[in-house]
């Protein structure tokens, strides 16, 4: 079955990463990455902790 939280939390940072995004676009992100945490396989898991470096070395770049 598919995480649907996990689709929203890898599309929200999709979006921050390609646009201008602003810190509260940064936040949206960080809070769906936390509430797919909770439902995600291990694989899951794995990329979204991968998805918050993303978001983490992206803020340090701008």
């Amino acid at each position: 079955m598919q995480n649907n939280l996990f689709q929203q939390a890898k599309n929200a940072v999709t979006g921050f990463m390609n646009g201008n995004a602003s810190e509260q676009d940064k936040q949206a992100a960080q809070s769906a990455i936390q509430a797919a945490y909770n439902d995600a396989t291990p694989e899951e898991k794995q990329q979204l902790q991968q998805l918050e470096q993303q978001l983490k070395q992206h803020n340090q770049l701008h």
